[in-house]
């Protein structure tokens, strides 16, 4: 019975148990907020916090979508009413109370934006500006406007404006170190952009290292057997189409250690059409590494390495090797070859970029490969005049998505 004695004393229960934990509760997130520290610590942690915050945001450049975000993580740093952030054609956030007044921003940043230096304008002015008042009907907006310049290098890329109740020297210092900030994660998504344009470069370049010399040499092949074996010159043309699709697609820089393998083994059945049994090969492949994600065009200009360079000039019969081994964290590929071999002295000057013609495969991959995963990573070379060549590749299996 809902009246009972006993069900009363049950419900009793119940609730105190639930005041227990929330008060347990309760008590547990005071604790670990007292656990930061001292006011100080407190204080640089929210501040470290925010600005942590805001740089994922920037990540990308000065755009409206990120700076949008950013802008409420900055502006809660400055204390300032409202905060606005531009680029050199308009203003891209404004966070906070006056959004009325952004219109007029643009026409009092430009100061800043042609000269550079940190202003410090009356709102009323803003507002003046933004209204199209006249100084006969005195504009009503109290505070300032802190505008400070946000320099990419020398270049004054936007600007950062803080609207605050009064502008004294502590707010004018924070905006101006707030505005520098910004110009840090502008000028690293510039880097991250340039590097996506470097590897962008060098995958062109690798391809036209591959379209003159092995494209010429490969349809004269074809040609040699449209009367002699048609049937095999038309398995060749659709071999030839195969690598040249992935070599020349428009997607993507990584991809996985099973295509670009795959890729290997289209090159070296168009190779051999011209070779014949010149040119002998061995592969011992561990199945675990297949889905192993590697810069694109990465293997195959080290084969072609070894086939151009090292058993076209040999004058007779050579063996390639490819091999690909797990190795703890690394997926290692190693490619051996026993034609002519390269001198070490004229390796180098090639590797660091000092001389160019034969082997700028091999710089070029040697490049991609520390740029993407650290010096560390780069190709490692064995050779010498009339010993062949090892050449060994180690990429980490785990790796942040790419797009393959």
């Amino acid at each position: 019975m809902p009246d009972s004695p006993l069900y009363t004393a049950a419900a009793i229960a119940v609730i105190a148990m639930a005041i227990a934990v929330v008060v347990a509760v309760g008590l547990k997130v005071l604790r670990s907020f007292r656990d930061l520290g001292t006011d100080a610590e407190q204080a640089t942690y929210k501040t470290l916090h925010a600005a942590s915050r805001a740089g994922q945001h920037l990540r990308t450049g000065l755009n409206p979508a990120g700076a949008a975000k950013a802008s409420r993580q900055l502006r809660s740093l400055l204390g300032c009413d409202a905060l606005a952030i531009t680029d050199t054609a308009g203003v891209l956030a404004w966070d906070g109370a006056g959004e009325e007044l952004k219109p007029a921003l643009m026409g009092l940043a430009a100061r800043v934006l042609d000269g550079g230096h940190t202003a410090v304008v009356p709102a009323a002015e803003l507002q003046l500006a933004a209204t199209g008042g006249s100084p006969a009907q005195p504009p009503d907006a109290e505070g300032a406007v802190v505008i400070a310049p946000i320099k990419a290098g020398t270049r004054v890329v936007g600007v950062v404006a803080a609207l605050a109740p009064s502008a004294g020297a502590g707010l004018v210092r924070a905006t101006g170190e707030v505005a520098e900030w910004v110009a840090t994660q502008v000028e690293l998504a510039e880097l991250d952009a340039s590097r996506t344009l470097l590897m962008e470069a060098e995958v062109r370049a690798l391809r036209a290292q591959i379209s003159p010399h092995f494209i010429y040499n490969s349809l004269n092949a074809i040609a040699s057997f449209i009367n002699t074996d048609p049937v095999r010159a038309r398995e060749l043309v659709v071999e030839f189409a195969d690598f040249t699709r992935y070599s020349f697609r428009r997607h993507g820089d990584f991809t996985t250690l099973a295509e670009e393998l795959r890729c290997i083994d289209r090159y070296l059945l168009l190779e051999r059409a011209r070779f014949g049994d010149r040119v002998q090969v061995s592969l011992r492949i561990a199945p675990e590494v297949l889905s192993t994600v590697i810069p694109f065009l990465s293997l195959q200009p080290l084969v072609e390495n070894a086939v151009r360079h090292g058993l076209e000039a040999k004058g007779g019969p050579g063996h390639i090797s490819i091999t690909a081994e797990d190795s703890g964290a690394f997926a290692e590929v190693t490619i051996e070859d026993d034609g002519v071999g390269i001198d070490p002295e004229q390796l180098r000057s090639v590797l660091a970029g000092h001389s160019d013609g034969d082997h700028v495969g091999l710089r070029n991959v040697d490049a991609r490969l520390r740029q993407v995963y650290g010096e560390e990573c780069g190709l490692v070379i064995e050779t010498a005049p009339g010993e062949g060549t090892l050449i060994t590749m180690r990429v980490p299996k785990s790796q942040p998505r790419h797009d393959a």
